[in-house]
This record gives structure tokens, sequence and C-alpha cells, in this order.
């Protein structure tokens, strides 16, 4: 952990179940014989039904971070584990069986498969499950539903708007039901209009479904959706701390502390 700024933490109910722990954990890349340090040695725990923000730079591990998170990569050294499973200790079937069931991806351009409707799109990660036609489309249209695009399943992404195609993505995260939720820069490509719609979606399936949500952005303002922040800078975390929608100090300027001015 670098000596340049302090970690304030965020006090965990003890009560409530651990669904990510991260410790001691690095990520290192070998390019061309040159050691890149992309994390170092992050200790994190996320609590079953938080809500959190991933902050920091380009360059900063959010990404790195982000795919660890995912269970797309493995660290180099430390440990990550997700309900109780480290990563270290999972073959890549086992670990793409835990990424389908466990885990809802959103990404900031959709990931929409462009000649499929809306509906097929959501019914995708079922697909991988091997789950039934019949159970796959109930499933796909209760999800669209959710997010208010019932009027849509038979659209093509091409036919949709920028908020809508994210809200087919948002549907496409849920049909498994996984208990987390991990959306990267998901309002990015939005207008303030459509990015306060996708964020009352996410909320809602915090504090109403009590599904643990990640979201790496570089906006403050959308961070302060968010219960918990968490700021990298050069693979290290040099703040987590509450945000205001919990009552906690304010969101802290992260292009300052990037930058090292605080």
């Amino acid at each position: 952990m670098s000596d340049a700024a302090p970690i304030i933490s965020t006090v965990a109910d003890p009560s409530i179940p651990v669904v990510i722990r991260l410790r001691e954990l690095h990520k290192i890349y070998d390019t061309g014989g040159t050691a890149v340090h992309a994390l170092r040695g992050l200790n994190v725990d996320i609590p079953e039904g938080q809500f959190i923000a991933i902050m920091g730079a380009s360059g900063s591990g959010k990404s790195t971070l982000l795919n660890i998170l995912g269970a797309l990569d493995v660290p180099s050294e430390g440990v990550y584990e997700l309900a109780g499973n480290a990563s270290s200790k999972m073959t890549r079937d086992q670990l793409a069986q835990l990424r389908n069931t466990y885990i809802g991806f959103i990404f900031q351009n959709f990931n929409l498969l462009a000649r499929s409707t809306a509906l097929e799109n959501v019914e995708l990660p079922m697909v991988y499950a091997g789950r039934p036609t019949a159970m796959r489309r109930e499933a796909a249209i209760a999800a669209l539903t959710k997010v208010d695009l019932a009027d849509r399943t038979h659209h093509l992404p091409s036919q949709l708007s920028g908020g809508q195609q994210q809200r087919v993505a948002i549907a496409r995260s849920l049909v498994n039901n996984p208990p987390v939720l991990l959306a990267d820069e998901p309002t990015g490509n939005l207008d303030s209009h459509t990015t306060r719609e996708i964020m009352r979606i996410l909320t809602h399936l915090h504090e109403v479904e009590k599904r643990t949500v990640i979201i790496v952005t570089h906006d403050p303002g959308i961070a302060e959706f968010a219960e918990r922040v968490i700021i990298l800078r050069d693979g290290d975390i040099i703040a987590d701390q509450a945000t205001p929608r919990r009552g906690g100090p304010a969101v802290p300027d992260v292009r300052a502390l990037t930058l090292g001015a605080a």
C-alpha cells in the first residue's frame, strides 16, 4: 500500500456476509521483460447488498480491478474470493460458471448483438447456462418488463435509443438473477436525463431487490448514488469512504486525489 495518502475506511456491519474479499491482491503484467504493477496489494471487503463506486484516473487500475472482480481475470498474487470461492482454486470452467450465475455485467457500450432482438439479447446468458427455451423466454420478458421495455421485445438495437439499449443490457444482466451487478461506466454514453433514468433503475435494484451493485465511473455525480466510494491511484487504494447518500463525508475530489494533491 502506498504511503502517499491514507485510507479512510468504511466500517462494515459484521453481521452482514462479505460477498467479495480481496487480500494482498496484486496484478503484474510482463510487457517485454518489464513488470508493470497494475494493482498493488489491495485489501477490500464488499458486504452483501452494498452499492459501491470505484473511481480513479486512466491507468489507476480500475479496469484491471473490474476484470478481477468479474472473474474475467485472476490476480498475479494474493486472494480474490467471490461468495467464499477463491479464484485461484477454481478451473477456468468453474470460474465461467460462477461468473454466469453470480455476476450480472453492464457495459458502457451496451455490448448488444446487432442482429438480435432485445428479447434475444436478454436471453443470451441463459443460453450459455443451458436453460430451456420456454424458461428463457419467460425470464427475458420479465426482465424487460422490469426495465419498462415490455413493448420493445422484438426491436433490434438499431431501433432503440441509447437509454433503451442500456436498459436492455440491464435486463440481460438480471435474467440469471445474480446477486452482484458489475457496471462499467454504464452512463458514459448517455445524456443527463437518460443517466438519471439508468441510475434510478440501479438504485432500485440495490435498495428494493437488495443486490450488490459495483459501478466503475469517472463522474462524482454518479458516485453519489452509491453508499461507498473507493478511489484508486497507480494501483493503490487512496480513499475508501461513505458518500453523502449515506450521511458520510463528501465524495472526494477524484482529480485532486489522483494527481496527489490530497
